[in-house]
């Protein structure tokens, strides 16, 4: 399929570019301290990554461990309740964890594994990362440090309390907003004095190259299991898949897998409290150009073009830029990216729960809510929503500010 002069048989072997670029977006925007570590991920990733030992033992984990694949659930009950549309969620909540963020934690500490590297650092904003990179280095014996926002402890404290008990070190970061910009902040000024021992494992699709690339690839795994699913399920392709974007690794994970095919896709963005600056963390939608973390992406941007104050009710999705591809996709126009706010997340979060007996992440909430609105518009057809985790982590916040309707 060819869209806007991009051909998407061809795509992965295209984008990203050998310098980590998808058009003019990503690239590596660091220190010169750091490009020699950076340099030598890559060429450790491009090297493992067409190993079959390395991809024998992958996908062993993937089965053995995490519980690979996961289902395709038939939203039998919310569909009747809104009319023709048939809706369906691949359920990455039930993937070991509580979350997609394990497939390319997995990824990422088996890399840290074969290059030799004793501990591995990340940040984590809702928590789901850090859980699943703490599983990781359980899994493999490493030094683990997770770098986490001082306002996000507070929001997730089961999840800080899991992180704990799996064996890591948990960093409070409180300056700034102490939110998850300021713990990737503080998780690459200490990848920065520990490169030679250690390995940072981004959260997400963002960062230098080729974080950007190997998360999404870790990713795909998603996108590949859902679309051979849906066709098995239904005999044809879905009419529109829908995934939750703060960084986007869960909606790269889904639509790497549907980008070739004649699909509606739709990345949500999080509308939080309005359209003011410093209430949302909408920045595909009213971002601009910008460099923050080493890559180049749309971003949203205060007055002084800094990297701006965002909010949004889910942890997971509350930072002022996005990664790369998404950017790239964006103004291909092959992926339309959207937002909700949070009212219309938390009616979602409810709805899903008592419809279907599933207490969604805050973060999946708002892909389950344009779901909702989606099928509402359309007459016919079916929509596939990535529910990229489950809610456990969120129980005490959602009660203490919204109660329990």
């Amino acid at each position: 399929m060819k869209y806007n002069g991009i051909e998407f048989d061809t795509y992965f072997k295209n984008y990203p570019d050998e310098n980590g670029y998808f058009g003019k977006y990503g690239g590596a925007y660091i220190p010169d301290e750091l490009k020699k570590a950076m340099e030598e991920i890559n060429d450790a990733y491009f090297t493992i990554c067409k190993s079959s030992k390395f991809i024998g033992e992958l996908r062993k984990i993937r089965r053995e461990f995490q519980g690979r694949p996961t289902p395709i659930s038939y939203l039998e009950r919310l569909s009747n309740s809104l009319g023709n549309v048939q809706l369906y969620a691949k359920r990455e909540d039930l993937n070991h964890t509580g979350a997609h963020k394990l497939n390319h934690c997995m990824g990422e500490a088996l890399l840290a594994k074969y290059m030799g590297k004793k501990k591995i650092i990340a940040e984590t904003g809702a928590g789901q990362h850090g859980v699943a990179l703490a599983t990781a280095a359980a899994y493999f014996g490493l030094e683990c440090d997770i770098y986490m926002g001082s306002v996000d402890i507070k929001k997730q404290a089961p999840n800080v309390a899991r992180m704990k008990i799996l064996g890591a070190n948990v960093v409070e970061v409180t300056h700034g907003l102490a939110t998850l910009k300021e713990a990737v902040d503080a998780a690459f000024e200490a990848y920065a004095r520990e490169y030679k021992t250690a390995i940072y494992c981004i959260g997400s699709v963002l960062g230098p190259h080729p974080f950007p690339m190997m998360v999404r690839d870790f990713q795909s795994v998603v996108g590949i299991e859902a679309r051979a699913q849906f066709l098995d399920m239904t005999g044809e392709l879905p009419d529109a898949i829908v995934a939750c974007v703060g960084g986007g690794s869960n909606a790269m994970g889904l639509f790497s897998g549907f980008l070739n095919d004649p699909v509606d896709i739709y990345g949500i963005e999080p509308l939080g409290r309005g359209t003011a600056l410093g209430d949302h963390a909408a920045s595909l939608q009213y971002g601009t150009e910008g460099i923050m973390h080493g890559f180049n992406s749309i971003m949203l941007k205060d007055e002084n073009g800094d990297p701006a104050p965002v909010y949004s009710v889910a942890s997971g999705l509350d930072y002022p830029s996005s990664g790369p591809e998404h950017a790239f996709l964006h103004d291909l126009g092959r992926v339309k990216y959207d937002v909700i706010n949070d009212e219309e997340t938390i009616d979602a979060f409810f709805t899903l729960a008592r419809l279907e007996g599933i207490i969604p992440a805050i973060e999946s909430a708002h892909a389950v809510a344009y779901g909702i609105k989606l099928a509402k518009q359309m007459k016919k057809g079916s929509v596939l929503i990535n529910l990229s985790g489950r809610g456990d982590k969120d129980m005490d916040y959602i009660i203490e500010n919204y109660g329990i309707r």
